[in-house]
C-alpha cells in the first residue's frame, strides 16, 4: 500500500456520516501527538481516563478538571461530539469514596450522597457539551450465577446503586443520553445477564437510553453471529446502541507471544478482513447503532500494549504507528459502499 499524505485520505467520519458518528478515545498526550489524525477522521471523542472518578475527584471536596476540560475544548474547537466516560465504576474510584471519617466503611446514605454530589458536579459541568454518558460501567458479573459483580458499590449501597446513578445523571442533565457500558457484551452468557439488567431498569422506568458495547475483540472472538445476536437482543429492548471501545487485537486471548516487533502479514490480512466484516454488520444495524468509538486512533498508542501480556506491543487500529492507513482502513472504506 502506498504512503498517503494526510489530506489525501477519505475522511472516515464523512464516509460513514449517514450511518453513525466515528469516535476515538484520547488522552492529553494523544490530543497532541495524534491531532492531525483525530481532526481529519473522527467527529466524536471520549476521554480514556480523564473523566473517571479517580481523575476528576481524587479527594473529597477537590476536583481536578483540567485534563477533561482540555479535551472538551479540543472537541468544541474542531466541531466534535463528546461521550462522557464514566461516572460509576468499581475500578479507578478512590478509597475515600467508600469510607467514613474514621476509615471504616461508609454507610449507604453517605455513599449515595457522595455519588449524587459527584454526578451533579461532573455532569453539571459538561451539560450541553457532553451528549452521552457511560453512567455505570462493568457492573455485571462475568461468570457464575450472580447477576452483578462483587463491588463496594454493591456491598454498601445495594443493587439499586445502578438505578440511582441513572436517576442522578438524568436529574443533572435531562438532555444527555445515558448508557450502561460493558465488555464481553457479545458472549452469550454475559449478554443475557446484561439484557436482564437493562430489562429490569426499563421495567422500573429508570432513565436509561442505551447500551454501550465495548467491543474489545480479536481476530476470531467473538464470532460475527454472536455480535449480531447481541445487537439484535439489546436493540429489542428499545434502547440505542453504541460501540464504545472498539479495537481488534492481533493476538488470540491464549496467545502469550512476546517475540514480535511488528505484526505479521497474516495478522494484518486477517485484521483487515475482520474490520471489513464488522463495519458491514454495523452498517446493517445503523438505525439502532448510532456511534462507533475506537479505543484509540493509531497503533503508536494503545492500552493493549503490555496488556494482558507484559512486554508485548499490539497493533489493533486502522492506522499504523506512523498514522498511515493499514489494509484495515481500506477494508472499512469498502464496507461503506
Amino acid at each position: 500500500m502506498r504512503e498517503y499524505r494526510t489530506n489525501e485520505w477519505p475522511r472516515l467520519h464523512e464516509v460513514f456520516g449517514e450511518y453513525f458518528r466515528i469516535g476515538a478515545a484520547v488522552n492529553p498526550r494523544t490530543l497532541v501527538t495524534q491531532k492531525e489524525l483525530l481532526t481529519r477522521h473522527f467527529n466524536s471523542l471520549t476521554a480514556e481516563n480523564e473523566m473517571k472518578f479517580v481523575s476528576v475527584h481524587p479527594e473529597e471536596g477537590r476536583y481536578t478538571f483540567e485534563a477533561a476540560d482540555r479535551m472538551v475544548e479540543f472537541a468544541k474547537e474542531n466541531g466534535m461530539a463528546v461521550r462522557g466516560h464514566t461516572l460509576v465504576w468499581h475500578n479507578q474510584t478512590p478509597d475515600w469514596v467508600f469510607e467514613n471519617g474514621s476509615g471504616e466503611a461508609a454507610d449507604r446514605g453517605m455513599l449515595l450522597a457522595r455519588m449524587k454530589s459527584h454526578i451533579d458536579e461532573v455532569v453539571g459541568r459538561y451539560k450541553g457539551s457532553v451528549y452521552a454518558w457511560d453512567v455505570v460501567n462493568e457492573a455485571v458479573a462475568d461468570g457464575g450465577e450472580q447477576l452483578l459483580r462483587a463491588s463496594k458499590w454493591l456491598d454498601i449501597a445495594g443493587e439499586d446503586f445502578i438505578a440511582k446513578a441513572f436517576e442522578y445523571a438524568h436529574e443533572a442533565d435531562p438532555a444527555a443520553l445515558l448508557f450502561y457500558n460493558d465488555y464481553n457484551e457479545s458472549v452469550p452468557a454475559k449478554r443475557e445477564k446484561i439484557y436482564t439488567l437493562i430489562q429490569s431498569l426499563k421495567e422500573r422506568d429508570v432513565p436509561i437510553h442505551g447500551v454501550g458495547l465495548q467491543a474489545h475483540w480479536n481476530l476470531e472472538h467473538p464470532t460475527l453471529d454472536h455480535i449480531r445476536e447481541a445487537i439484535e437482543r439489546y436493540a429489542g429492548l428499545g434502547v440505542k446502541l453504541h460501540i464504545t471501545e472498539l479495537d481488534v487485537s492481533v493476538f488470540a486471548h491464549e496467545d502469550r507471544r512476546t517475540d514480535l516487533t511488528a505484526p505479521t502479514a497474516e495478522m494484518l490480512e486477517r485484521q483487515a478482513e475482520r474490520y471489513g466484516r464488522l463495519f458491514k454488520l454495523f452498517k446493517e444495524y445503523s438505525e439502532d447503532l448510532t456511534s462507533i468509538t475506537f479505543w484509540g486512533a493509531a497503533d503508536d498508542y494503545t492500552w493493549l500494549d503490555h496488556f494482558p501480556v507484559r512486554g508485548r506491543k499490539n497493533w489493533p487500529f486502522l492506522f499504523d504507528a506512523r498514522h498511515q492507513p493499514k489494509a484495515s482502513f481500506q477494508s472499512v472504506l469498502e464496507a461503506a459502499r
